[in-house]
């Protein structure tokens, strides 16, 4: 199937390949700092060294030569690094007085606001954000300019100078005439014009506005974000003025071919199933059955907890639905049909209290009493009164509690929030929640449907605890090729040795079973450091194992700052499923989606942008076969569609999604250890 894959890059030209440049030995402001090695030797005989800032660095602002400066002949084309400075100077001086708003973001990337007055009320003005980021040779032979979109900002129309009696430190970002910088960092001159200071709309500040909070828009972002890359291109770009400075393709945005576009394997999407394989699990499980049912112990009793007014309607609802579906307007088949699960409900065993703010002391004593028969799995349904984003935290703390009261007890739990069982559509959650349910249970929904290859999959995630101001990370994840999942662990991020340790146990064990191990894949959250790898080394050099360890490092976050475009299908633009896209020596995109083939129907929630991966090794030779870099994309693709807390495509795969769901609630545990049990289920699904 042939698709035209558009990036949003714009090769260009140096403008002169060589130029003269002034440089000073003293450190200023707002001069750039220019590392000596980025000039290539060009220093050589007109500076000594030693008069260098710290030995090392120049700095220059752009300008035509000031008393004591050294006056350097820089090739462009040769000096890449010293070229990107100039770039960007030469874009920041290009858009003061034409950009709304400029600043410089953490990357020293330029950021250009544009007014959208169609957007924009009395209350606020909106901003159109875009980012110029200039790269050498990352896509191209050579110079290359990425124009993102950001999104849209809002900056209130009011002046500090209008706002009465305000709590001051709830500011961060103040728009001052034209400029970006935070509220603390105001200058002299700045602070003796507030009259000319609008704050920038933050969460924070938005109730004290009475500015409502923006509703997530899950259409099909790849229309909205094309047009507005173009009109940007067309308006601000493609003019004589920018041309002049920057020589621009004349092709505008960047068409790869060749070998820089990959898709991966045809048979990739396929899910096996009890009956069959599959493709999309919302159509297929149902008519397919799990791979595999709730193992030994058979038998399953399930008990409800609940706050007591809810029992009239939203347990006897949901016991309704699990035994006997829901017959709405769109029906759903009841639990036993639908995963192969008997819903047989523990006699006289629920657990129901009175007071919301009581429920855990009551549901602890309950649990610690509760008699259980032996050969059983017990199975809780926590029907919670209280709001999935209630902002309360001791009430928002209930749902924690509940989970690791039932944890250290050995009974694994589905929460479902009272508030969604009133929904006219409360049948679009249930197969969700009970694909859950049996994957909790040591179920098997559906794995990959993949010959089995004697190689562990490791994988590391994390999540950032702003009420414990602390990163946890959940590993080690352990997966065999076909998916399936294997134990964990859960610690701090910086445990680096329990990190290894656990990598060695998993390891150890792995060996042990398989006895001859190919490689070790690591998927990480990030770039990983030598800090990090080297104890996992040293595990392997004493398990006297010579296999390359891979490390593929998987931004959790969606793509934004590179996207790619089907430009043959101009109505949705969404490249196809599956496609991977080279932006660098070991850097890929991968398009992570749910359109199987040009025809495929593709639903709200479902216009994923692309992933950004890195890949390194310890035996870098494996790189030379390009079938090895797509056969490591193909895997990272595989594993997004192993997520069992829903029945829709996911565009990270469970190997860094599902510990990071685990560091997100571990931090909120009054324990310290996660016990056996928690190591080898999915509870947190």
């Amino acid at each position: 199937m042939q698709q035209e894959i558009q990036l949003n890059i714009i090769p260009f030209t140096a403008p002169v390949e060589e130029a003269e440049f002034a440089f000073y030995t003293a450190k200023q402001d707002g001069y750039c700092p220019i590392h000596k090695d980025d000039l290539n030797g060009a220093i050589e005989g007109l500076v000594d060294e030693s008069e260098l800032h710290y030995g090392n660095w120049l700095y220059t602002d752009f300008a035509p030569a000031k008393e004591n400066a050294i006056i350097i002949s820089v090739n462009l084309t040769e000096c890449k690094y010293f070229a990107q400075h100039y770039y960007r100077h030469l874009i920041r001086t290009h858009f003061k007085g034409v950009a709304d708003i400029m600043r410089k973001n953490f990357t020293n990337e330029i950021e250009v606001w544009f007014h959208n007055t169609k957007a924009s009320s009395t209350k606020f003005k909106v901003y159109n954000q875009f980012t110029l980021k200039v790269q050498h040779n990352r896509v191209t032979d050579g110079p290359e300019l990425v124009v993102s979109f950001d999104g849209t900002t809002k900056v209130l129309n009011k002046s500090i100078a209008e706002i009465h009696n305000f709590k001051t430190e709830l500011y961060n970002w103040i728009n001052c005439n034209g400029e970006l910088n935070r509220w603390k960092y105001l200058t002299d001159e700045q602070k003796l014009n507030h009259e000319k200071n609008y704050p920038v709309v933050s969460n924070t500040l938005k109730p004290h506005f009475d500015i409502a909070f923006d509703v997530p828009d899950f259409k099909n972002r790849y229309p909205k974000y094309f047009t507005l890359l173009n009109d940007f291109y067309t308006n601000y770009l493609n003019t004589d003025a920018f041309t002049a400075i920057l020589p621009l393709s004349a092709d505008g945005f960047f068409k790869p071919n060749g070998l820089s576009v990959q898709r991966i394997n045809g048979t990739s999407n396929e899910l096996q199933f009890g009956n069959g394989v599959g493709v999309e699990p919302k159509r297929d499980l149902r008519r397919l059955k799990p791979y595999k049912p709730v193992p030994k112990p058979s038998n399953v009793k399930f008990f409800f907890i609940y706050h007591k007014p809810d029992r009239e309607h939203a347990v006897k609802n949901i016991w309704q639905y699990f035994k006997d579906g829901y017959n709405g307007q769109y029906p759903f088949p009841k639990m036993e049909e639908f995963i192969s699960q008997p819903f047989e409900l523990e006699e006289n065993g629920s657990i129901s209290f009175d007071n919301i703010d009581d429920a855990v002391s009551v549901v602890q004593k309950a649990i610690k009493n509760k008699d259980r028969l032996p050969d059983t799995k017990y199975f809780a349904v926590y029907i919670s009164p209280v709001p999935k984003w209630e902002k309360d935290p001791k009430r928002n703390s209930i749902y924690h509690r509940m989970k690791e009261i039932l944890l250290y007890e050995g009974i694994n739990s589905q929460v479902i929030w009272k508030e969604n069982i009133a929904k006219p559509a409360f049948n679009l959650f249930l197969p969700n929640i009970e694909t859950a349910i049996l994957a909790k249970l040591g179920g098997v929904p559906w794995r990959l449907n993949c010959s089995t290859v004697n190689e562990l999959i490791v994988g590391v995630g994390a999540f950032y605890s702003h009420s414990n101001k602390t990163k946890y990370v959940g590993s080690a994840f352990c997966f065999n090729n076909e998916g399936i999942f294997e134990g964990f662990d859960c610690f701090g991020a910086d445990e680096t040795l329990m990190l290894a340790g656990s990598i060695r146990n998993a390891v150890t064990t792995y060996v042990e079973q398989k006895k001859d191990a190919k490689r070790l894949i690591i998927h990480f959250y990030k770039k990983m450091s030598e800090q990090e790898l080297e104890p996992i080394l040293d595990v392997l050099h004493h398990l006297e194992l010579d296999i390359p360890v891979i490390v593929v490092s998987i931004n959790k976050t969606e793509s934004k700052e590179l996207l790619a475009f089907d430009v043959k299908d101009p109505k949705n633009l969404m490249p196809l499923s599956g496609t991977i896209l080279q932006i660098g020596k070991r850097d890929y995109l991968l398009c992570n989606n749910t359109r199987y083939a040009a025809n495929s129907p593709v639903r709200n929630k479902e216009y994923h942008f692309p992933i950004k991966l890195h890949i390194s090794s310890t035996h870098p030779e494996v790189f030379d076969d390009i079938a090895v870099v797509k056969d490591l994309m193909d895997q990272v693709y595989q594993f997004s569609r192993m997520y069992w807390k829903s029945i829709s495509q996911q565009n990270l795969p469970v190997t860094t999604k599902y510990p990071e769901m685990v560091a997100e609630i571990y931090p909120h545990f009054e324990n310290e250890n996660l016990p056996d049990f928690g190591k080898n289920n999915l509870w947190f699904l």
